[in-house]
């Protein structure tokens, strides 16, 4: 064998090598994570209650692709769990500029003008929400919170009405929040029986709704039953205890019944709750009004004694 077909040979030797790997080598993959990827890793973080690291993601979807809608829409949502309605309108508005139709952007924006008490502008992206998809129960209920919000209660009424057609049974939990937003509303117009009735309604659908009790204490505290408002205090302070509101009610009821000194003692709970909670407002108006109770009780028992 000539040395020309020797090198010829281990030239072929070498080609077939590199050409043909050992079965028992594994093929290197270089994996580009891409926008969608770190889109779906928000998402996942957001379920989890992880808005900081959801936002984390959503920031590196938008590196890759400036305009993501959804991304923006996302990161919104995520802004608006950690009650930071200017970036959360901000994003929404961009997602919105990317993708005029994305129904998520306006209904996520409205509520985050919600929140800001910027009642007209929330009620308008519920109407676009609503134009964009019309058999969409969570565009009329959130117009039903705005137009309450603004002092509409009959108009929201009939939002809450179309919002109970439109949703679905099986959704007992957003059920029976608008059972109670509906109550409120009936409340606000001083239409004790239909609240009572919706109250009622939302309690039978999750007993364990502290919300649905603490309306109906107000309900029937307007309506003079003072018994009936303690009783249902009571229960809302058994399931969320650190309810301050339910202290503050509970103890003008219990004031109103002639029990004084349980009425003080609810208030004194109330005011360390407001307290702990940096409710600073709520902490000095129930200082007052302990003071006032007080007060009045110092003025009873002169008279008691002359």
């Amino acid at each position: 064998m000539t040395d020309l077909w020797r090198i010829f040979l281990s030239l072929m030797i070498a080609v077939f090598l590199v050409c043909n790997p050992s079965a028992n080598a594994l093929p290197m993959i270089i994996a580009q994570t891409t926008s969608s990827d770190f889109l779906n890793l928000g998402v996942d973080k957001m379920q989890q209650g992880n808005y900081h690291q959801a936002i984390e993601n959503f920031n590196q979807a938008i590196q890759i692709k400036e305009d993501f809608a959804v991304a923006y829409s996302d990161r919104c949502l995520a802004y608006f769990h950690l009650q930071d309605y200017h970036q959360a309108i901000a994003d929404c508005t961009q997602a919105i500029n990317f993708a005029p139709k994305n129904i998520e952007a306006y209904l996520n924006r409205g509520l985050a003008y919600y929140r800001q008490k910027n009642f007209s502008d929330a009620i308008a992206d519920d109407n676009q929400a609503i134009a964009l998809q019309p058999a969409d129960f969570r565009a009329y209920y959130n117009r039903g919170l705005a137009l309450s919000g603004a002092g509409y209660d009959l108009a929201a009424i009939d939002d809450f009405n179309r919002t109970l057609t439109l949703i679905s049974p099986a959704l007992n939990v957003t059920v029976t929040d608008i059972y109670n937003d509906r109550g409120l509303a009936y409340l606000k117009l001083q239409n004790l029986e239909k609240a009572m009735l919706d109250f009622n309604q939302a309690i039978h659908l999750n007993s364990q709704d502290y919300r649905a009790y603490f309306n109906r204490g107000c309900a029937y505290g307007r309506n003079g039953d003072d018994l009936g408002a303690v009783r249902d205090f009571s229960e809302a302070i058994r399931l969320n205890p650190s309810n301050a509101l339910a202290y503050v009610n509970r103890g003008l009821a219990r004031y109103r019944l002639g029990y004084y000194q349980r009425a003080i003692a609810d208030l004194k709970t109330a005011s360390e709750y407001f307290g702990h909670q940096g409710q600073h407002v709520a902490y000095q108006k129930t200082l007052d009004l302990l003071k006032n109770v007080q007060h009045q009780l110092k003025f009873v028992n002169v008279i008691a004694l002359l």
